[in-house]
């Protein structure tokens, strides 16, 4: 009746000691109502019961309390632990973690602002988030990271799940996973610094691009980046002569592979997401790291139609935000005088279908992310009318695909 399939396991679940207490009583239906009202009531049920043998005292009374009680901490556990596997292994690992979901109305994540969620990633690995001072030691930060990292995810998740309208909020949840994303990295470099001792003779700057850059991003996804970098300013070798570029570009891929690795590496805490910079200039084929002057020259000879629609996503992300500023303002106007490109609309069109034609035949019809009619076609859609019109429109020039898609509507390029 309340929308078990696996009886067996639940029935020997709820005869245990302390949860025949929770559910003991008027209280019982009650949280099993509540239970039923998750996306997968038996995944609820199993990871309460594995938070509860793995907890110690405190968080037993902990646990032990919030299910007997009707409300929002009850609803929030709940919906977490019977919408994601993934977090409620979270909860079982750090059963204090309990806490988190149920501790606030969890609503106010979704409005923070995001250089508080960048402070708060940053403290996590000591490092000072008004200054670009280094961790004083990477021992044990990369794992503080993505706890701290999967603290605010549970935040979020509790949140999302439990809002009476979840569409209209969409948005915001969206953009909130990419400013949680974008506060990683930002701690991922504070970690990668630490790391390379001479650091300081290089200014980076990560760019955020995909669902990351129009802060559209979703729960399960790679992170697209760009770096750059240039010589920092007055960097000079131990024997006084200036940093060469070439140094200066080495010790960049080292801090961008560092990054990479505090988010993804084996550690005893999960891997966060992988770090992909292969919308970078020639792909995975090319450096690393440019220098400005660099990725300007390939984007005036070499770069692809694609590569042009790629870059309406970009967005600064982490490091060194001035030189971010640079690169966008050295970019912007090749990105509207793409469309007078020969072959402009046609080359946009064949990697459309070059991307659909990678869908195996039996998925087809339900690829919600690839196939026709699904989230890359109203992507590309969006994306070529603002390239083709943004010349001359500049309030369709924005990163976020709904964004840009209501402002379309609004300037009548679509009804």
């Amino acid at each position: 009746r309340f929308g078990f399939r696996e009886l067996g396991r639940a029935t020997t679940i709820l005869a245990e000691p302390w949860f025949a207490e929770v559910t003991g009583g008027e209280g019982g239906d009650d949280l099993l109502a509540d239970l039923a009202r998750s996306a997968d009531p038996d995944l609820g049920l199993l990871a309460l019961a594995r938070i509860h043998e793995n907890a110690g005292p405190n968080e037993r009374s902990i646990l032990g309390e919030v299910p007997t009680t009707a409300g929002e901490p009850r609803s929030r556990l709940l919906a977490v632990v019977g919408a994601s596997a993934a977090l409620g292994d979270t909860l079982v690992v750090h059963p204090e973690d309990v806490a988190v979901v149920t501790g606030e109305s969890g609503q106010g994540i979704l409005a923070e602002p995001a250089d508080d969620v960048r402070a708060t990633l940053l403290r996590a690995v000591g490092a000072d988030p008004e200054s670009d001072v280094p961790v004083a030691s990477i021992e044990g930060a990369t794992d503080a990271m993505r706890r701290c990292y999967r603290q605010q995810l549970l935040r979020i998740a509790a949140a999302d799940l439990t809002r009476p309208d979840p569409l209209s909020t969409l948005p915001g949840v969206a953009a909130t996973l990419a400013d949680l994303a974008s506060a990683a990295l930002e701690a991922a470099l504070a970690i990668a610094r630490a790391e390379v001792a001479d650091h300081n003779l290089v200014r980076l700057a990560v760019l955020g691009m995909g669902k990351t850059g129009g802060r559209e991003l979703n729960y399960i996804s790679d992170v697209d980046v760009i770096f750059v970098a240039e010589v920092a300013e007055g960097a000079v070798e131990p024997d006084g002569e200036p940093v060469a570029e070439d140094r200066a570009m080495r010790i960049g891929a080292r801090l961008g592979s560092a990054m990479a690795r505090a988010c993804s590496s084996p550690s005893r805490e999960p891997a966060l997401w992988e770090v992909d910079a292969a919308l970078r200039p020639e792909g995975k084929q090319g450096p690393l790291v440019r220098t400005l002057a660099s990725h300007v020259a390939y984007y005036e000879r070499w770069a692809k139609t694609w590569e042009f629609q790629a870059l309406l996503k970009a967005r600064p992300v982490a490091g060194d935000v001035d030189l971010a500023q640079a690169y966008l303002e050295a970019i912007g106007p090749m990105v509207w005088t793409a469309v007078q490109r020969e072959h402009f609309v046609e080359d946009a069109q064949a990697m459309r279908r070059r991307v659909e034609a990678h869908v195996p035949r039996k998925d087809a019809d339900r690829q919600l992310k690839l196939g026709a009619g699904g989230l890359r076609d109203v992507e590309f859609t969006v994306q070529l009318l603002q390239l083709v019109h943004g010349r001359v429109a500049p309030e369709i020039r924005q990163r976020n695909t709904l964004g840009a898609l209501a402002a379309l509507a609004q300037e009548g390029f679509v009804g």
